[in-house]
């Protein structure tokens, strides 16, 4: 259906429509392959997308949640590959920029100019088997003069390949706090760190998500940007982790999906089917799918950019209104895949076909973290007041009661930050 955009969202949606159809023309080729898009990045990199997220005053296009969903969702539609890597910058830095430009965190100004220029490339990978929904990890710290030393094997290092910098997690059993979950950023350069070319995959051939060892790793304490208890959920994270991520990864896969109707509304066309109330029935189904993910998406944007996700419900829920959006999107793009694929008939089935790339690729959503059996337990748990792990509550994290303290200070020239708020610490 056509779409009710303001004109600055539908300048977004052009520019990455744009990159979307150039990347669409080595799309199959890189997937084939599983070989990293280096050049998409450098297109994206000359036309600003790479800034998507940043502040207009910092360099960047300023793209609000929902503006970036809408971009991610398009650029999905031609290259979904290029489209979940490039997530992971965009949307931590997204993450970033928020708490930047809310007086929380003035030291972030450097490292996100560097980052609208393209001299940065950042990445989240936190990925551990068994510990995907960062409670705990099996990446561990060990305290030496200055920082620390880590320790452990990652999973799903999407951007590996092109970052400069990255976060991550590890467990570190500190003796007076007790088991803590600690962040923090590092080079990808930082000595120690090993990429292990394990990315052989049915879907998102071309993210590379290679496994990465830590061993002896440099963690200076100026890394560490924020710690909670282990087996905890925590109200920062949905701030600046799941509320921005769940429905950039749900408008990803949601593309994907939208590319492949793409192609087979173009067959139906030339095959002069559309008039066929059967055909009909297959691309009105496909709409209410597309609509509707489209509608969870926008909600939970509104929900966020209000601040009210974080800052008013208890964590449990919050955490489950984050999960909604992806959970919607990936399961409602597989469905629109297996009535793509029907539609297709006989041509869809060959591996020649556009189609093959685009169905494996979304068969990635649903495992990806939340995966449907951890979304359907958060959901269902959380429906009958059931509480999965303790929580630290909004009015327990320092960062969101700066929040709430400060909102309209944003980025005053020699503003005083309290050592409360730079829980998150600097970012090197």
């Amino acid at each position: 259906m056509d779409r009710c955009l303001t004109d600055r969202q539908r300048t977004i949606l052009e520019l990455a429509g744009r990159l979307a159809d150039d990347f669409a023309s080595r799309a199959a080729q890189h997937d084939r392959e599983a070989t990293f898009p280096f050049e998409n990045y450098e297109a994206m990199r000359a036309a600003g997308y790479l800034g998507l997220s940043i502040p207009v005053e910092l360099g960047g296009m300023g793209a609000s949640l929902l503006e970036m969903c809408i971009a991610q969702e398009r650029l999905a539609m031609g290259d979904p590959s290029t489209a979940l890597a490039v997530t992971m910058h965009v949307s931590p830095i997204g993450q970033l920029a928020t708490l930047w430009q809310a007086g929380v965190r003035p030291e972030l100004e450097g490292f996100l100019r560097d980052a609208a220029a393209g001299r940065i490339v950042y990445a989240s990978m936190a990925a551990e088997p068994g510990n995907s929904i960062l409670t705990d990890s099996s990446t561990l710290l060990t305290k030496v003069d200055g920082g620390f030393r880590a320790n452990g094997k990652k999973i799903f290092g999407t951007e590996s390949a092109i970052c400069s910098h990255f976060s991550t997690m590890a467990r570190y059993d500190d003796p007076e706090r007790g088991p803590r979950l600690v962040f923090f950023v590092i080079p990808r350069d930082s000595e120690g760190i090993t990429i292990n070319q394990t990315w052989d995959t049915l879907g998102m051939r071309a993210t590379q998500s290679n496994d990465f060892m830590l061993t002896n790793v440099w963690v200076p304490e100026s890394a560490i940007f924020h710690s909670l208890p282990v087996g905890h959920f925590d109200a920062t994270l949905i701030k600046t982790v799941w509320g921005w991520s769940m429905p950039v990864f749900g408008s990803v896969y949601l593309g994907a999906a939208l590319g492949a109707v793409k192609w087979l509304k173009n067959m139906v066309l030339q095959r002069k089917w559309h008039e066929r109330p059967d055909v009909q029935r297959v691309f009105a189904e496909i709409e209410v799918l597309a609509e509707t993910s489209r509608g969870v998406i926008r909600s939970h944007c509104e929900d966020y950019m209000s601040g009210r996700l974080y800052t008013d419900l208890p964590v449990q829920s919050a955490m489950a209104k984050c999960v909604l959006p992806k959970y919607v999107a990936v399961n409602n793009s597989v469905k629109i895949m297996d009535l793509v694929m029907q539609l297709g008939g006989g041509t869809a089935y060959y591996k020649r076909s556009p189609l093959e790339m685009y169905y494996r690729d979304v068969r990635a959503g649903p495992v990806h973290p939340y995966n449907n059996f951890e979304a359907m337990d958060l959901f269902g748990k959380t429906a009958l007041d059931i509480t999965i792990r303790p929580a630290v509550e909004a009015d327990q994290s320092p960062v969101i009661q700066a929040l709430r303290g400060g909102n309209n200070r944003q980025h005053q020239e020699g503003a005083q930050v309290s050592d409360a708020e730079r829980e998150l610490g600097p970012v090197h």
